[in-house]
């Protein structure tokens, strides 16, 4: 059992004897899955794969996205969450908390625009989590000084 785990443990390091973060990543679609924003979940799942590893990657949908969009999220790799009602930010939330108690999870990525989740990366922080943001230029101040790390697309 002990060199299962070992071998395990081995797994989640990087050649330099470093461990590797386990990343869950939480994007808030309707924010910032816009025509105004060039740039692709695919570059954002690169950038965040230079601190770690993408364990969680969660795309969080209204009921007006398209279906084109809905398959382009499923083709990068990530679990899209379709919410039938007009906000995503409750249903995200739980999500988000749901893995700040998830001993599994070392660092909490949050892609969003407003400040509705600086309570969640709060919460995170207070937990142990290491916090990113990412957002867009126009990003709240709030939500960009309350993580530990921000990248702006």
């Amino acid at each position: 059992m002990i060199k299962i785990l070992e071998r395990v443990k081995k797994k989640f390091k990087k050649r330099d004897g470093k461990e590797i973060s386990r990343i869950a990543l939480f994007v808030d679609g309707p924010n910032m899955l816009r025509g105004e924003f060039d740039y692709d979940l695919s570059d954002i799942k690169l950038k965040l794969e230079e601190i770690g590893m993408l364990k969680i990657g969660k795309v969080y949908l209204d009921q007006y996205a398209p279906e084109k969009l809905i398959e382009a999220v499923a083709n990068q790799g990530f679990e899209p969450t379709m919410i039938t009602t007009a906000d995503v930010d409750a249903p995200m939330a739980a999500d988000i908390m749901e893995a700040v108690y998830n001993e599994n999870i070392d660092k909490i990525a949050i892609m969003t625009r407003d400040s509705d989740f600086q309570r969640v990366l709060i919460k995170a922080k207070e937990r142990g989590k290491d916090t990113i943001v990412i957002g867009a230029k126009s990003m709240a101040v709030a939500l960009e000084n309350t993580a530990d790390h921000a990248i702006i697309i």
